[in-house]
């Protein structure tokens, strides 16, 4: 783990450091049944899987500049993305470079998040099973917070703090004192928009080969996190729940929704950049490209949700006028773990770029 910070990432308005007071009961299980077959398998799958930081090819020159001259940026952002403005070729570099930073240093902040969550559940779930699998989870999300800092400090050169909105979703998640809330929060609703975003960044990030080896690691595991979520909290909401706690749950799901939908904006990229954010917000928002983005990092939740029985008339009323329920007759996460972009969103993509490169 020996790297260097060419520029070490940004603080939040908090400082170094914050703390999220919660109070939570540890769980000792004495009867270590060991009867949840469906988690063991997991655990095992999760041991076998398990994978160094060390062993992808930090020798790759990450430039971001040379990757993107050859193809033809400026008309991608201005023709594809429907600039509020035209950009010029240097712009759109810039505006790429800035864009990917972001995201991942969002990743970056959400592994942290997941770390920290794994360990409590450790902690607060009743079965051993899960503890199992939730402590080979906590190395997981150590290994993905190591890779993500190393690849912004070292190889990009640029990153960013976390945003306020996904701040706010994490310290729900682990100063909540219920355990399944911390499943439900990081596993089904981060984790699980997570996972689909990775999906896009394998095909935006085509020809950079150092975030397509990482990218593709961490997805073979988040996979597996958000299985576990989903397999653990299936029997509890689908019949042990009383109509008070279904209703706490639910207003639990939709307001980490609106975080993560309508809040979680790349405002910071356009004040790093000194670009007007009256024009860029709204284009954010509102332009084709970026609507179907966000919608797409929910074709994961969408379906877990339903077979968790979440979907319920007021989530869905809600997952509606974010034109997310699209996805719920999509597998979940049970039946297959990978996720892979929705079809319009690649359609509409590949339309555009035809466009631009006939």
């Amino acid at each position: 783990m020996d790297y260097r910070q060419k520029n070490p990432v940004p603080l939040p308005s908090t400082g170094s450091q914050q703390a999220v007071r919660a109070t939570i009961d540890t769980i000792f299980d004495w009867k270590y049944a060991l009867e949840e077959k469906k988690l063991l398998a997991l655990y095992e799958k999760g041991k076998s899987a398990t994978w160094n930081a060390s062993d992808l090819d930090w020798s790759t020159d990450v430039d971001i500049e040379r990757l993107t001259v050859a193809s033809n940026i400026d008309e991608f952002m201005n023709d594809v993305m429907q600039t509020p403005r035209r950009l010029t070729r240097q712009e759109a570099i810039q505006f790429r470079l800035h864009s990917n930073a972001f995201m991942l240093s969002q990743f970056l902040h959400g592994e942290q998040g997941a770390l920290i969550a794994a360990a409590k559940i450790v902690q607060t779930v009743p079965g051993e099973e899960a503890k199992f699998y939730a402590a080979n989870q906590v190395a997981d999300e150590a290994r993905h917070v190591e890779v993500y800092h190393r690849y912004l400090t070292e190889k990009l050169g640029v990153s960013y703090e976390v945003h306020p909105s996904l701040n706010r979703l994490l310290s729900d998640i682990v100063s909540d004192s219920r355990w399944d809330i911390t499943y439900l929060g990081m596993q089904i609703m981060v984790e699980g928009l997570a996972l689909a975003a990775f999906g896009l960044m394998q095909v935006m990030m085509q020809s950079e080969p150092l975030i397509l080896d990482i990218t593709s690691r961490i997805m073979q595991d988040e996979s597996r996190h958000v299985a576990f979520g989903v397999v653990s909290l299936q029997k509890l909401y689908t019949g042990e729940l009383t109509a008070k706690e279904l209703a706490e749950r639910e207003d639990f799901v939709i307001e980490s929704a609106h975080l993560m939908y309508d809040r979680l904006i790349s405002e910071p990229v356009y004040d790093r950049l000194g670009w007007d954010k009256a024009l860029w917000v709204p284009w954010s928002r509102e332009t084709p490209f970026q609507k179907g983005f966000r919608q797409m990092t929910f074709s994961k939740i969408v379906p877990n949700l339903k077979r968790l029985g979440l979907l319920t008339p007021r989530v869905r009323e809600t997952f509606a006028k974010l034109d997310v329920l699209r996805y719920e007759s999509e597998k979940d996460s049970v039946e297959q773990p990978m996720v892979t972009p929705p079809a319009d969103l690649v359609k509409l993509l590949q339309e555009r770029l035809i466009q631009i490169n006939p």
